[in-house]
């Protein structure tokens, strides 16, 4: 055997084993550049055999190259075809009545919504299955998870605002049209996303350009595909509705045990704004995990994960996958310190006939928080107001 040939047959596996171990370490682009690289190398290389008389090593060279290309090729269409099957939301809805002008920039705001079935063991259609027909079915599904995600026009940040399920606002039905001052869950319960889309556009003034709804089962499946995240309860504390409870130190969060964590409520000392907190310090943890070297730079795991989110996730019609891929391609250098999440300041708690306990929003405080996300100064809002910001992984209750 030539030299040159053992060289070249010991620098295959050790060129695989080195690009795993940049992929793993998330150089996923340096990864991507290398095995063009790679391809172009191999294809090169076989020109040169043949061109010698070699043609045993030029077919190897070759079969390399192809089998190289086919299975990056193949994992590139399987996450495209992940995105494909994203559930579909009809939005011709949206074309009636007036609504907020769009932003003059590439920024975008998503009206990001968790799901739950109310009656766990009904079967019924799903949330796009019950828009494709035209018609929503009230009380079939509901949403304590309403999250306004503001994505600047340079993609270096993200901002992730809260609104509490309990605040106290005029509800909107998916055509625009106002009805009696509710709780904000009332908007989905009633009238569905593009209700719940309607009544956040008239009371932030701001533009949605997409909504995502992903139910509560998604939770599940996502922490299992992470294999679990960890989040640190400060004091031990007891969820009697849930018979749950909490002890004090870090807390494995993993399927039903996760969404036990978002869904608590009773036994939290300030109720739905600690639950907020809950949910906004699951959602940081799931993702330092899932943008974690170890995560989206394992192949094999990376595709379980979205395969979890998919799975689960309806968006509205006129979000291509296409438009997703863009996205998810500009936010690629994005990490988790980057990513802030903040909450709908309360002005008092009040009680209403007929309506219960409820949050009255500060309204001079609200009108400048959705100035900041419409100018892109939230960095500035939340120098003025950082009791608006989640707290540290170690202080949420």
């Amino acid at each position: 055997m030539r030299r040159s040939t053992a060289i070249a047959l010991l620098a295959v596996p050790l060129g695989i084993g080195a690009l795993y171990w940049l992929m793993l370490h998330g150089h996923l682009e340096l990864t991507a550049y290398l095995l063009v690289a790679a391809v172009l190398g191999m294809i090169g290389a076989a020109v040169w055999e043949l061109r010698h008389g070699h043609r045993r090593w030029s077919a190897l060279l070759l079969a390399g190259a192809v089998l190289t290309a086919g299975t990056v090729g193949g994992y590139g269409w399987n996450l495209n075809h992940q995105l494909d099957k994203i559930q579909r939301a009809d939005d011709a809805v949206l074309s009636r009545g007036e609504r907020p002008q769009e932003m003059p920039t590439k920024a975008v705001n998503i009206l990001l919504m968790g799901a739950d079935n109310p009656q766990q063991l009904v079967d019924k259609p799903t949330i796009s299955e019950l828009l494709a027909h035209g018609q929503w079915d009230p009380g079939a599904y509901r949403s304590d998870t309403i999250m306004v995600v503001h994505i600047p026009a340079d993609r270096k940040s993200a901002y992730a605002v809260s609104i509490p399920r309990d605040s106290y606002v005029p509800i909107y039905d998916e055509s625009g049209t106002e009805h009696s001052k509710q709780k904000i869950n009332a908007a989905f319960s009633e009238y569905g996303p593009f209700g719940t889309l309607r009544t956040v556009e008239n009371l932030t003034g701001l533009r949605m350009n997409h909504l995502a709804v992903i139910d509560f089962e998604g939770f599940r499946d996502l922490t299992a595909a992470i294999g679990g995240v960890d989040v640190y309860v400060p004091q031990t504390i007891t969820d009697t509705k849930q018979n749950q409870t909490w002890p004090q130190g870090m807390n494995h969060l993993e399927g039903n045990l996760a969404l036990k964590y978002v869904r608590m409520r009773y036994g939290l000392a300030n109720g739905d704004f600690d639950r907020v907190a809950r949910q906004q310090n699951f959602l940081r943890a799931v993702m330092e995990k899932v943008l974690s070297d170890g995560t989206i730079g394992n192949p094999v795991k990376f595709t379980k994960t979205l395969d979890a989110i998919t799975s689960h996730l309806t968006v509205d019609q006129s979000w291509s996958s296409g438009d997703i891929r863009s996205l998810a391609l500009g936010l690629r250098n994005l990490d988790s310190d980057h990513v802030k999440f903040v909450t709908l300041p309360l002005g008092r708690y009040d009680t209403v006939p007929g309506v219960g306990s409820v949050n009255i929003i500060d309204a001079n405080r609200a009108r400048q928080l959705w100035k900041a996300v419409r100018d892109d100064t939230m960095g500035r809002y939340l120098d003025k107001y950082p009791e608006d910001e989640l707290q540290d992984p170690r202080n949420v209750s």
